[in-house]
């Protein structure tokens, strides 16, 4: 009787404790983002988030997760968010399926719980304050040319 109630449980405690991560600290967490100047727009992986300074939900991955900083006038910043291990995927014990899931959802990764500061440049060209008119390609003589209307200033 010892021997049935003990394999019932292990088999009960490996169905619960399997993808441990996935299910007590989900897939997803809370990435705080500056940037000075604030406003910038935050594009995770491509995909527009924020404007700063603001709070975005980031889906876990093992992969890398990238976020863009952009602003007129400024330089495109793009930083790699930090990942640190779960330490709750450790409760898989070894349970391959759990491992498999907490894996495949990017659960056995965390996202460094720190704020990202960032930092953006001034862009020092020429042109970044220019606003085009007309563009004009002939790739026949390969030229382009760029009309722009010249702003006037009181003096």
């Amino acid at each position: 009787m010892k021997k049935h109630f003990f394999i019932l449980l292990i088999l009960a405690s490996s169905f619960f404790l399997s993808s441990c991560a996935t299910l007590f600290s989900g897939t997803t967490d809370y990435v705080r983002l500056n940037s000075t100047p604030e406003g910038a727009t935050v594009y995770i992986n491509g995909i527009e988030a924020c404007k700063t300074p603001c709070d975005a939900i980031i889906g876990r991955s093992i992969g890398n997760t990238y976020a863009e900083f952009r602003l007129d006038g400024y330089k495109t910043k793009l930083i790699v968010l930090q990942k640190t291990f779960n330490p709750v995927s450790i409760l898989n014990l070894t349970s391959p399926v759990g491992w498999a899931v907490d894996l495949a959802t990017g659960a056995v990764m965390r996202y460094d719980p720190r704020p990202y500061n960032i930092e953006l440049e001034k862009e020092n060209s020429i042109l970044s304050d220019v606003k085009p008119e007309k563009i004009c390609i002939d790739t026949e003589k390969k030229t382009v040319e760029i009309y722009t209307r010249a702003a006037l200033t009181a003096q």
